[in-house]
């Protein structure tokens, strides 16, 4: 029988406190919009994702981004330029040793408020003769629809441990 934790009466242990989310994002500032003018800044990082996880080539991945954007894997330095994206993602993703394959992104969460969105997520990294989970926090921000910078944190240890 699970122990009652504090605050918890006659010795009943206290019910999930995990809750739902709520329809749209969060938000009790009225200065700040509620949502994207396009509508839903989160659908298009979960594109993003869905399309990484589905092996879209880089040119495709970095037509989700606006011209002037950055892509910044925080243990390394700042990409900036949909162009300059392309071309990152091209160098880590290639066939073959000592490249990587496939990378498949699990979103576990995904929060919105107004253009900013984050995910929380385990990326799996498919090596020739291996394959990886990686924990990443993710940030977006979204500006008519595309991503105008998007911000990955992670362990580098960790990540440069198991690639071996």
């Amino acid at each position: 029988m699970p122990r009652p934790t504090p605050g918890d009466r006659d010795g009943e242990t206290a019910p999930s406190r995990r809750r739902s989310r709520p329809a749209g994002p969060i938000n009790t500032r009225s200065d700040q919009p509620r949502e994207e003018p396009d509508g839903e800044p989160d659908r298009g990082s979960a594109q993003v994702c869905a399309a990484w996880s589905d092996n879209a080539g880089a040119a495709e991945l970095a037509a989700f981004f606006t011209d002037d954007a950055i892509y910044h894997n925080i243990p390394l330095a700042p990409i900036t330029g949909r162009e300059a994206i392309a071309n990152t993602i091209t160098s880590f993703i290639r066939p073959g040793p000592p490249g990587i394959e496939h990378i498949e992104f699990r979103v576990i969460n995904i929060a919105a408020n107004g253009p900013i969105v984050m995910t929380e997520r385990v990326d799996v990294f498919k090596l020739p003769d291996k394959s990886f989970e990686l924990p990443v926090m993710g940030t977006f921000e979204v500006t008519d629809g595309k991503i105008n910078a998007w911000r990955d944190s992670f362990d580098m240890n960790q990540f440069t441990s198991r690639m071996g």
